[in-house]
């Protein structure tokens, strides 16, 4: 018998461990590594436990990461690919990626 009741998806920045993390149900999902200077927040890795991919859990750890990045007026570095194609596809991103022009806060 399947369980047919809704799933509960939570994404929390865990600041100690360097990365976002994707809670289904109270376990964990999948999580986004970043390395956060001064100046900016780069996104390194991610990852989705098998049992959970093709379920949205990466683009919510994207786009709750991407917003807060927006939020704090912080730049990215998309060195991850998942990350670099998500943008791609949701050009209203793409003015929070740094170039070599962005202007980085001192």
């Amino acid at each position: 018998m399947s369980d047919s009741r809704p799933h509960t998806m939570r994404i929390v920045d865990n600041a100690d461990a360097n990365r976002y993390e994707a809670y289904v149900d109270d376990k964990l999902a999948g999580f986004a590594e970043y390395i956060r200077t001064k100046n900016l927040i780069a996104f390194v890795h991610t990852e989705v436990e098998e049992a959970h991919e093709g379920q949205g859990i990466g683009g919510a750890l994207v786009r709750t990461s991407l917003d807060a990045a927006r939020a704090a007026g912080a730049p990215v570095l998309a060195v991850c690919p998942f990350y670099t194609a998500w943008i791609a596809r949701h050009p209203e991103y793409g003015e929070l990626v740094y170039t070599n022009r962005s202007r980085v806060r001192d």
